[in-house]
């Protein structure tokens, strides 16, 4: 489970990043999900996920997608730069996908979007 100081919850703070409002954002899409990025002036990373009734009609296969992007990027923090908000919206298909398969297509995101800090 992420920090309660690395989530994002707010509705107001979810807009911010889609507007790009205060710097532009960036995005990254692959068959899973998108990837949206906006700079923030914080000094700590902050994630927010959506799952949206296109992805399952039933509550508990989306809580399981949100849970699995959750414990994704848990995995990767420590190599992400810091003062990044992040959302990660999930795509149909997702439910369908093993966890390492989303583990991995996470980390090529980062990589691709070059806040992946390389060890």
């Amino acid at each position: 489970m992420l920090p309660k100081k690395n989530r994002i919850k707010k509705k107001k703070d979810f807009e911010v990043i889609f507007r790009g409002a205060v710097k532009p954002s960036q995005s990254f899409k692959n068959n899973l999900f998108i990837l949206k990025t906006v700079k923030n002036n914080l000094g700590i990373n902050r994630f927010g996920f959506i799952v949206s009734l296109k992805v399952s009609k039933k509550a508990t296969i989306r809580n399981k997608i949100r849970r699995r992007l959750v414990e994704a990027v848990g995995a990767e923090t420590k190599n992400i730069k810091l003062g990044t908000d992040l959302i990660l919206i999930a795509l149909s298909g997702i439910e369908k996908k093993d966890f390492s398969i989303i583990k991995e297509a996470l980390k090529s995101a980062l990589i691709k979007t070059g806040l992946l800090i390389k060890n």
